[in-house]
């Protein structure tokens, strides 16, 4: 079993190794050196979380060689697409994500170019990560949190730099600006030293459509308000779905919210955000493309969960063991099916009025219900881990050991949890 402190640290190095070959083969390309990060240390997160999601999955499909390499393809491509769209929406004034989609591509588009990603990641994970993972286990654990403290502050303070780079300038000559501001500012500085680095890194980062003055409008595109309220939205009406999914089908009504408060399902809102992001650039194409898209996103989203719930919490919240052509108990192919018709559904015609709607809400009245909606939804998934997590552990600890295990005792007694998730069973150990 991996710590989180073990995770952190192999995300470190995976990021490493990531900005090192993107490093690499910009240099043999265009025969000069530029560091390829977002951020000014050497790395690249997205081959981090990447990994760190393998290192989950793989082992429980370990032996199966062709479901790790499909889970490592749609874990990579699903990783590479959220992380362009994320570096689109860090600052709306600049587009730099075709630039860094050809690199983080390796060769290119296509089915080809993901076939060889995927191979280099499963490659990596079956003969360099046992290595890193001896070394990393012989580190003192004071010495790997010293690490993981300092690089994550290192890195949370980077971000803010250049995040307030792009958001206070754009994409056009810095100098002008440097003089403007005075040599001597700590802003100027900044500014400069940012716009230079990304400008270098991204030479094909181009100047972003922007809107009219005066023209706002709530949630644009693809943006954090926009996921929010598609998460929210789709959570609710998922619990729903879900719930009388169950009580028509098996005869069992039950809860399905996935927190103590509310009728919210996150691996439905999850899910819609997940597929919204991925399955954009393919929402004008043939519902085919859609369809298998869909299918194994879908699939690998549905596994991730289980094996994430199963990891975190010690728990099984549901088990397809019974049902032909289950991987795992995990998923299934007819459930893969679901999926891949749903993202059809979905990207094609609930998505398209929903967007519509979101961006109809009045901007200021918009933007502190988001702002509500996350404080709420943030400290109901903290309160509900915790009284998972000691739901779990009142078998080991019966008694509490502290103020807030009393009250989480007294509050979430395991009779309320089982009560509250009827069908939640723990997870079987090593």
């Amino acid at each position: 079993m991996y710590t989180w402190t073990d995770l952190c640290l192999l995300l470190l190095i995976y990021s490493f190794l990531g900005w090192a070959a993107e490093a690499g083969y910009y240099a043999v390309a265009r025969r000069k050196f530029c560091n390829r990060g977002v951020v000014a240390l050497p790395l690249v997160l997205s081959y981090g979380f990447t990994f760190v999601l393998l290192i989950m999955v793989l082992p429980t499909l370990a032996g199966r060689h062709i479901l790790s390499f499909l889970a490592v393809m749609v874990v990579s491509s699903v990783v590479e697409s959220i992380a362009n769209h994320f570096f689109r929406r860090v600052g709306p004034k600049i587009d730099w994500q075709a630039e860094r989609s050809r690199l983080l591509s390796g060769t290119g588009k296509g089915l080809l170019s993901t076939l060889a990603v995927a191979a280099v990641y499963y490659a990596v994970y079956l003969v360099i990560h046992p290595l890193l993972l001896a070394g990393v286990l012989l580190v003192p654990e004071v010495l790997k949190r010293i690490v993981v403290i300092a690089a994550f502050a290192l890195i949370g303070l980077d971000f803010a730099a250049v995040f307030y780079a792009v958001r206070t300038g754009d994409a056009s000559p810095y100098a002008q600006r440097q003089a403007d501001s005075g040599q001597g500012k700590l802003a100027a500085r900044l500014y400069g030293a940012v716009w230079k680095r990304l400008q270098k890194a991204y030479p094909g980062m181009q100047q972003a459509e922007g809107q009219e003055a005066g023209a706002y409008t709530f949630a644009k595109g693809l943006c954090w308000d926009k996921l929010v309220w598609v998460f929210l939205i789709s959570a609710l009406l998922g619990d729903i779905i879900e719930t009388f999914w169950c009580g028509l089908v098996d005869g069992q009504w039950m809860n399905r919210s996935s927190v103590l408060y509310g009728p919210f399902s996150f691996v439905w809102g999850l899910g819609a955000v997940v597929l919204t992001v991925t399955l954009q650039r393919l929402a004008e194409k043939n519902d085919r493309y859609v369809f298998a898209a869909g299918f194994f996103i879908g699939g690998a989203y549905e596994y991730l969960c289980s094996v994430f719930t199963e990891l975190v919490f010690g728990t099984v919240f549901w088990d397809y063991s019974e049902m032909p052509l289950n991987i795992g108990g995990r998923t299934n192919v007819l459930f893969c099916f679901f999926w891949g018709v749903l993202a059809v559904v979905w990207i094609k015609t609930i998505y398209p009025p929903m967007s519509k709607g979101i961006e109809a809400v009045p901007a200021l009245a918009g933007k502190i219900l988001t702002w509500i909606v996350v404080l709420f939804m943030v400290c109901n998934a903290v309160l509900t881990s915790a009284a998972m997590l000691r739901y779990g552990g009142r078998a080991v600890q019966p008694e509490p050991v502290n103020a807030f295990e009393e009250f989480l005792d007294n509050q979430y007694s395991s009779a309320y949890m089982e009560r509250r998730w009827p069908n939640m069973i723990a997870a079987e150990g090593p």
